[in-house]
């Protein structure tokens, strides 16, 4: 079964095509003109009623509804990729995931993702927790972001999970390299709006007015001589994007971060963002377990970044 996806549009919105809008959604897994023919199939609905054409100007307070086709057979076939478990029991998995590796199929990936590897770990999962497009899967990390994750293996598991995801009672600390951190204090935090940025459309920004809110405790760990430092965030809330678009709005973005950076950031690139998910905790769905909590150290390509840093400092 397809999972229907309602969005409202926000008040920097407003004006974009119909089409335009559910292509620049993450949660949409498909490309424009794939949308088109599924906005001319009756698949989406904009404020309770079918558009009269893909590409109708929205307005901020809109209510758009889209309900996906089911992927191709082939995106969701089980593989024999390579998976780093740090626990398992009969409701769920916890594994390290790699950087590089997506979550779930998507226009441009559609195999060889965290779904497929789990499928063929867990065949089944097929027709279980988190519907049939993304099976298991109750949160996730960006392809280029590495470490802790839970996927779900009943449906009682991943309505427990997303119920924490949604109060923000989960536990999630990460590591980041941050570029040009000299004004940063040791600790701090941030607290902002979070929408798509205007002007940017795979970015998002805090610099809205908007009752979505993006909250980022961090601290410093590490300092180095070209002003990078290493930093430990704790996410109060868990937006797409959150840790890099704050620290890309206070002028130290993430380092590498091809989307969020600057050039002044690709110092000691590492080829991908330097962003790791260390520690995730949570209440575990079987209440006998309580509070349980899992972590992942730093892959390889992040450790040779951080050497790296420390060996200038050193050399200072």
């Amino acid at each position: 079964m397809t999972t229907t996806l309602t969005s409202t549009v926000a008040l920097d919105e407003e004006g974009e095509r119909l089409d335009t809008y559910l292509a620049s959604l993450d949660e949409v897994p498909q490309s424009r003109s794939q949308i088109k023919r599924s906005i001319a199939r009756g698949d989406v609905l904009l404020n309770g009623a079918q558009p009269s054409k893909s590409g109708v100007r929205l307005r901020a307070g809109d209510r758009v509804t889209y309900r996906p086709p089911a992927p191709a057979t082939t995106a969701l076939l089980p593989q024999d990729i390579p998976l780093t478990i740090l626990h398992e029991d009969a409701h769920l998995i916890v594994l390290d995931k790699p950087p590089g590796l997506v979550v779930h199929p998507a226009p441009g990936h559609p195999d060889g993702t965290l779904v497929n590897a789990i499928l063929h770990h867990c065949p089944d999962l097929r027709d279980g927790a988190g519907g049939s497009i993304r099976p298991g899967i109750v949160h996730r990390l960006d392809k280029d972001t590495s470490g802790v994750m839970v996927v779900c293996k009943t449906p009682a598991a991943h309505a427990h999970l997303a119920d924490q995801f949604a109060d923000h009672s989960i536990d999630r600390r990460y590591l980041a390299l941050v570029s040009n951190a000299r004004h940063l204090d040791e600790r701090g935090h941030f607290e902002t709006g979070h929408a798509r940025h205007p002007n940017l459309r795979k970015r998002f920004t805090g610099r809205v007015d908007s009752q979505r809110r993006a909250i980022t405790h961090f601290r410093i760990r590490e300092r180095f001589a070209d002003g990078s430092a290493l930093v430990a965030c704790t996410l109060e809330t868990g937006r797409t994007h959150q840790i890099r678009m704050h620290f890309s709005e206070v002028s130290s973005p993430v380092l590498s971060d091809a989307l969020y950076g600057t050039r002044a950031s690709e110092t000691h690139r590492i080829g991908r963002h330097a962003l790791h998910a260390e520690l995730l905790g949570f209440d575990h769905p079987d209440p006998a377990q309580g509070r349980v909590s899992f972590r992942a150290l730093p892959p390889a390509d992040f450790m040779d970044a951080l050497e790296s840093l420390r060996a200038l400092t050193s050399s200072t």
